[in-house]
């Protein structure tokens, strides 16, 4: 004995037609793409840039030995933030604006902060009669060419 079933009716989306979206979701889907986008082009461009401004030796030595400026967790955490940014231009852009260049300040502030740290230890061992091996000063010496070579592409 057979039951018999309606059959499922497929949805305009299971047959590949586009269905009506809000204005708001369109705009967001927009500012999705035009983030993505933007993004995208600031990448090659950042790319384009150091290619042409970093000297082909300082190009290699960079990429195998490039020190990483933040730790992993304070990376993800200035990520996220932007992340958070970008999503809240959309309903506050000038809110949004404020918050890059906060963002922007604290990354600026991280970086300054480690090579002023940096250089006290050094200068600290150097006064007080401290070898500092060979090996110390070339890792010190990768850690400023890769900070270097990143400035000048900026």
């Amino acid at each position: 004995m057979t039951i018999d079933r309606d059959p499922v009716e497929p949805t305009p989306s299971d047959l590949g037609v586009p269905t009506a979206r809000t204005a708001e979701q369109r705009a967001a889907a927009d500012a999705n793409d035009i983030d993505r986008a933007v993004d995208r082009d600031v990448q090659r461009d950042i790319q384009r840039d150091a290619d042409r401004a970093t000297p082909p030796n300082v190009q290699a030595a960079d990429a195998a030995d490039r020190v990483a400026l933040f730790e992993p967790t304070v990376l993800g955490d200035f990520n996220n933030r932007w992340t958070d940014v970008q999503a809240g231009f959309v309903d506050e852009p000038r809110r949004a604006v404020q918050q890059a260049d906060a963002l922007v300040s604290d990354v600026i502030q991280r970086i300054t902060n480690t090579f002023t740290n940096e250089r006290a230890q050094l200068e600290a061992q150097w006064d007080r009669g401290g070898d500092v091996s060979t090996e110390e000063l070339r890792q010190a010496l990768q850690r400023y060419r890769s900070f270097f070579s990143r400035l000048l592409t900026l």
